[in-house]
């Protein structure tokens, strides 16, 4: 996607096919890992698979976030996994594009905090469930660390993992599971780095369940305080999951002024992405589950 025609939306990337990343899958092929934090070198080439049901190429920001990678540039991926697997067939795959480089690699969480302090990449690909710090402490440490601009994409087992909801509170910009298609992988991580948020297919629902199901661990329903009342119209579409584009249409704005209430709202509302978007509006009451 080009920068006039990315909208913004949650990008749902595509759903789970075998042969993903869970042991025996086709990307298991390889050695079975590295030592912790031994940086990896990429190469080939490769283009931006469809990640969003359709359209392809690259997506690009609407919200102006620090440390996106510059254009030509790398992407700086840090892979945390206590799979050997795991991290082995994603350094593979990434090693066969010119656009995303491994540049470390952690098997715990506490070893994943502290290669992002060293190596300062642009992405890491955190696993939830990792011996002693979990992902997402590791996720909450390194997202609030001030000296870093690093974003993180969780990688998990959905079946298995029930967590999402802390995840993303704790920073997480978005969610991709081990069993999906491998290029969708691959695009989760430029969305992300590229300051977008991504859920992989179901994880919304689970999001939602958990948020339904766990009233504890939610911040008590705040005001709706700070923004006008064209902006909580705009976040209460973004907490439905409306692009940018059918935020205009349903309030017959441009899309610009779309996309600018979109950034003021990141700006008021402290929110990295728009999936801390969608947690805001729900919290504030604005979207019903």
């Amino acid at each position: 996607m080009s920068g006039d025609s990315y909208d913004g939306a949650v990008t749902v990337v595509g759903g789970a096919v075998p042969g993903g990343l869970v042991p025996g899958g086709a990307a298991a092929a390889g050695s079975d890992g590295v030592a912790s934090g031994r940086p990896v070198s990429d190469g080939g080439t490769s283009d931006c698979p469809v990640s969003d049901g359709g359209t392809s190429d690259c997506p690009v920001s609407d919200g102006g976030v620090s440390g996106r990678p510059a254009s030509g540039t790398p992407v700086r991926v840090l892979l945390a996994d206590d799979q050997p697997l795991v991290r082995s067939g994603l350094r593979v795959l990434m090693a066969d594009t010119l656009d995303l480089e491994v540049v470390g690699e952690a098997a715990t969480g506490a070893d994943a905090v502290r290669l992002a302090r060293d190596v300062r990449p642009d992405v890491v690909v955190m696993d939830i469930r990792m011996p002693g710090m979990d992902g997402i402490e590791a996720t909450r440490r390194i997202t609030t660390d001030p000296a870093t601009a690093t974003r993180v994409l969780m990688l998990t087992t959905f079946d298995e993992d029930d967590h999402v909801y802390g995840a993303l509170r704790a920073g997480a910009s978005g969610f991709a599971v081990k069993d999906m298609a491998l290029d969708d992988i691959l695009a989760a991580v430029r969305v992300v780095a590229a300051g977008d948020a991504l859920i992989a297919p179901g994880v919304t629902r689970r999001l939602l369940a958990d948020f339904v199901r766990r009233p504890t661990e939610r911040v008590a329903a705040r005001p709706v305080e700070g923004i006008t009342e064209r902006e909580r119209e705009v976040l209460t579409l973004v907490g439905r999951g409306r692009s940018n584009g059918e935020i205009a249409a349903e309030l017959f704005i441009t899309v610009a002024t779309a996309k600018s209430h979109v950034a003021r709202l990141f700006t008021k509302l402290g929110a990295r992405d728009r999936v801390q978007l969608v947690i805001a509006a729900y919290e504030m009451g604005l979207v019903a589950p």
